[in-house]
């Protein structure tokens, strides 16, 4: 039989934080969609306007409605608590200087994310750069701690955490979105900027990837000869 907890019902929401050694995979703190139907759609506009008039307590309104969510999200996209709060923070300052960008096409909340996300991903590349410097300049075989063999980590969450890390990087960002953060797939497509329809087919490899991982190897006695 397959690994449980990747049969596609993930009753237990997870999410990626850091831990010493690399990413470790705990039960989400936020629960996506705190509020629903008209309350958030009311919320929603009344926050929009309220920054769009230039009214900080809008912007603060905003940060107690969504922003452990959005630490949480921006943790699990750069696997650092202490860049996930610069990320937050850079985020809403982003977002009062591009207030007048925002045109309503969709919810202010997904817009806000959607700042977020690019926040999160010019971090990424400010890493990719400074690790490319830093190789440059210190050359030569340093020698990296071994990963622990898959034995020494016998948890379904260790070896999700480690599987995880095989994705591609969109694989992975879809399947936190979706499974770990509760986003819908039009949101999916509006934060990352691809159609709804790669959304899901991302959402779908990533865990077709998943469970090949997290399989158990087939023992060559099965058969029981």
């Amino acid at each position: 039989m397959g690994t449980a907890g990747i049969a596609l019902r993930w009753e237990n929401r997870i999410a990626c934080v850091p831990s010493e050694g690399g990413r470790r995979v705990e039960p989400s703190e936020v629960a996506a969609g705190e509020r629903t139907g008209d309350s958030a759609t009311a919320d929603d506009a009344a926050i929009a306007a309220g920054c769009l008039a230039g009214d900080l307590r809008a912007y603060e309104r905003l940060y107690r409605w969504q922003g452990a969510r959005m630490k949480n999200l921006a943790r699990n996209l750069l696997g650092s608590q202490t860049d996930a709060e610069d990320a937050v923070q850079d985020t809403f300052l982003k977002i009062q200087r591009g207030i007048r960008s925002y045109r309503g096409q969709s919810s202010f909340v997904t817009w806000a994310f959607r700042v977020l996300v690019n926040t999160c991903y010019d971090v990424r590349r400010s890493r990719m750069r400074r690790k490319e410097q830093s190789h440059d300049e210190s050359q030569e075989n340093v020698p990296r701690p071994e990963r622990h063999s898959p034995a020494s980590h016998p948890t379904l969450k260790m070896a999700l955490e480690r599987a995880l890390a095989k994705l591609t990087e969109h694989q992975r960002d879809v399947f936190l979105l979706y499974e770990v953060e509760g986003f819908r797939h039009a949101e999916i497509a509006e934060l990352l900027a691809i159609s709804e329809t790669a959304s899901k087919n991302t959402l779908f490899q990533a865990k077709k990837n998943l469970r090949v991982m997290l399989e158990p190897p087939r023992s060559a006695e099965a058969g029981g000869l």
